[in-house]
């Protein structure tokens, strides 16, 4: 019997090497969902690999990496003194969320419009990157309810083992920040869960290392090993012969 599963790549655009990854895991790999920074540096040139594939692009929203799209001065609560987001560090260690609804809503806005400039139209799929705030989250249904956008949305709360997507729950599986990260003994997980109400759903980061990420990012390692696994053809022959069919958030 047929099991169905996702299996999408965050953070295009957070940096050189991390565009390289990411394409090889979707000309040469599993990978068919992708996940768009649409504020960072290097946005452009990764969209610009993946032209011609058929993969399906998320919005995939940042408040705690580069510089945002509206003006620093009118979202002080999530920016520094400089004009970049504040860390994701800062998100985790804060005592209550200094998020202001507001502000965020007025950020998150502009980075939905900017991706439908460079893309085109809207996109596939609609979620966070990296922070856990409540007022993030409720910007972001703001967002989506204004433009009808197909939102990956916490099922009970940001610490859920599972995003509501449609009427369907997806099931999460993301391991990178693991001790010992193996990363095909998370997808052997994913791929033989069996779930009534939706899919098993393999959060990804695949990516080589550059400069910019090693200074910005702590989740270096994990990177290139999951390109290696998703663009390894005995992971898909696993998938082959265990009957896994790999879909996109546009076939939910």
């Amino acid at each position: 019997m047929e099991t169905k599963m996702i299996i999408r790549a965050d953070d295009l655009g957070y940096s050189d090497a991390v565009n390289v990854g990411i394409e090889r895991t979707v000309r040469n790999g599993l990978i068919n969902n992708v996940g768009v920074m649409v504020n960072m540096p290097t946005t452009v040139s990764g969209l610009r690999m993946l032209k011609g594939t058929d993969v399906c692009l998320g919005l995939h929203t940042v408040i705690c990496a580069g510089r945002p799209l509206s003006d620093p001065n009118k979202i002080p609560s999530i920016t520094n003194s400089d004009g970049t987001f504040r860390r994701s560090a800062d998100y985790r260690q804060a005592n209550q969320d200094f998020v202001n609804l507001d502000e965020v809503t007025l950020e998150i806005e502009a980075q939905y419009q900017k991706f439908v400039e460079l893309v085109g139209r809207k996109p596939d799929y609609f979620e966070g990157h990296a922070v856990v705030s409540d007022n993030f989250i409720k910007g972001l249904t703001i967002v989506a309810k204004r433009h009808n956008l197909n939102f990956l949305r916490f099922a009970m709360g940001p610490e859920s083992p599972s995003v509501m997507f449609k009427d369907k729950n997806l099931h999460v599986y993301m391991e990178s920040m693991n001790g010992h990260y193996d990363p095909f003994q998370t997808l052997k997980k994913a791929a033989t869960a069996h779930f009534d109400d939706g899919y098993a759903m393999m959060v990804c980061h695949p990516g080589y290392l550059d400069d910019y990420l090693l200074q910005h990012s702590s989740l270096t390692i994990p990177r290139t090993q999951e390109v290696e696994m998703l663009t390894n053809p005995e992971t898909r022959a696993w998938l082959t012969e265990q009957q896994v069919k790999l879909i996109k958030y546009t076939e939910v």
